[in-house]
Parts: C-alpha cells; structure tokens; sequence
C-alpha cells in the first residue's frame, strides 16, 4: 500500500488534486485509516494515469467520471469527438492570429489587410423552398439542420438546391435565434413556399463555420463604404458540400445580405 504521500510524489499529482478526485469520486483510496490517513494500492497509479491523460485531452472532470468504465474500444467515439473539437478551436485561433497579425501590420503602416473576401451583388432567383423556423440555442443548429431532413422526407420532399439559414432576429443572441432552416424542393407540398427573388450582397467563405464571422465582418464593412444600399431582409447563411464528410477548412458557405438602393 502507498501513502497518499508516496502516491503524490511518484505520480507528481497533489494531495490536494487526490483528495478532490476521492471527493468526486473519480479515484477513492483503498482504504482510510481510523487516523484520516489515505492509503492507495500501487495498481491505481494507472488509474490516475488515465484521469489525467483524459484531464489533458480537455475533457471536464464530470465527464471523465464515466469515460473511466469504458474499454478502449468505447473510447474511441468520444476521442474521436473530442480531435474535431480541437481541430474547430485551432482553425478558430489560427484564424484569429491572422486577424491580430493583418491588424498589427495595417496599425505600422506595412500594409493594408489582405481580406479572402470578394464583396459581389448577385440577382439571387426565386427559389421553391422547405422550411421549419424556431427560436433555439446557436449549439441547437445541427439537430435543427437534421430535422429539416427528417421533415422533409416525411413529406415526400426531393432536395433540389443547397441548404439554407436565414436569420430573422431583431437582435443577435447566442441563446435565443430565431432562425428558419431552407431547402431547396423540387415539389410543392405542406410548408413549401416560394421564396422571392431579390439582390444581394454576397461573399464566398472557406474554412470552418466557426470563422463565418470574418464573412460578416467583410460585408459589414462593405455595407458602411457603400451607404447607398440598405440591408431589406434577413441574412443567409448557403451551405454548399457535407459538413459531416468534409474537412472543417474546406467547407464553402454563401454568406448573403439582402440589399436595396436607398
């Protein structure tokens, strides 16, 4: 048997840590000696491995609770979540230092920022659509998405163009969007409609939905340099490939803001 001292100094884990994960139930002593000692059998020393590779790997340590009953086998799923997680945040904070970096030469007078974005007006046409509008979470998107498929084939609905998001808040909220999912239908049908023609500003986006802001911020910009248009509905988000099936970097999304002369 080890001490919680011994166990500490060969794992390089606190005492302090140890006596949180027996609080939390994660890694409990063997036993505990009437003086309050903590004593811990030299075979879980892996266990405490496997905490903190998991700890390591960002996992909360609510979460790493039942992932520790799992055979290797069954860790593969919630890894596997876990690496496109990571990969979403890197591709954000690259994204982010190539914004801080553009900004920093533009303030020293290097250069002007190099933006991906071409601002294009477009006559986007009338298109016959499906759609389900709800006010839900920002995280909620993706089932959202999923249920527009299940509606539509419950209906009978053949998708004939690209999906679509078009958001229809007053205000921009993280926790309640008002948001309506688009396809695009060959049929009519209950809840097909049509929706109108109308001009756009438009810009082609590359690269993870997480950086879609950086779209907004280019039309946003187009928007105050050319004060003769005025937005005159909702803006839209077209997906164009699988997000399931294809690399985060390599998404294409159609960011487009309805626009009319002043």
């Amino acid at each position: 048997m080890l001490t919680i001292g011994d166990f500490s100094r060969l794992s390089r884990v606190t005492p302090r840590m140890l006596r949180h994960y027996d609080a939390l139930g994660l890694l409990r002593p063997e036993e505990v000696g009437e003086n309050g000692y903590r004593y811990y059998r030299q075979e879980q020393l892996s266990d405490l491995v496997k905490i903190q590779w998991l700890k390591g790997y960002g996992f909360s340590l609510g979460e790493i609770g039942p992932l520790l009953e799992l055979e290797d086998s069954q860790l593969l799923p919630p890894l596997r979540q876990r690496r496109l997680e990571l990969c979403r945040e890197l591709d954000r904070q690259q994204g982010l230092i190539h914004q801080i970096e553009a900004d920093i030469l533009r303030m020293e007078g290097t250069t002007m920022i190099e933006t991906p974005y071409h601002v294009i007006l477009i006559q986007d046409p009338e298109q016959k659509v499906f759609s389900i509008r709800e006010t839900i979470g920002v995280n909620q998107y993706h089932d959202f998405f999923e249920r527009l498929y299940r509606e539509a084939e419950k209906r009978g609905l053949t998708q004939a163009g690209p999906i679509q998001m078009l958001y229809h808040d007053e205000e921009f909220s993280r926790e309640h969007s008002d948001v309506e999912a688009q396809m695009v239908v060959a049929q009519d049908g209950p809840d097909v409609k049509i929706k109108p023609a109308c001009t756009c500003a438009a810009v082609q986006h590359r690269g993870p939905y997480e950086q879609l802001q950086y779209a907004y911020d280019a039309l946003c910009a187009w928007l105050g340099e050319h004060t003769e248009y005025r937005m005159c509905g909702p803006a839209m988000d077209r997906y164009f490939g699988d997000p399931d099936n294809t690399p985060p970097n390599q998404l294409e999304t159609g960011v487009l803001f309805p626009i009319e002369k002043v």
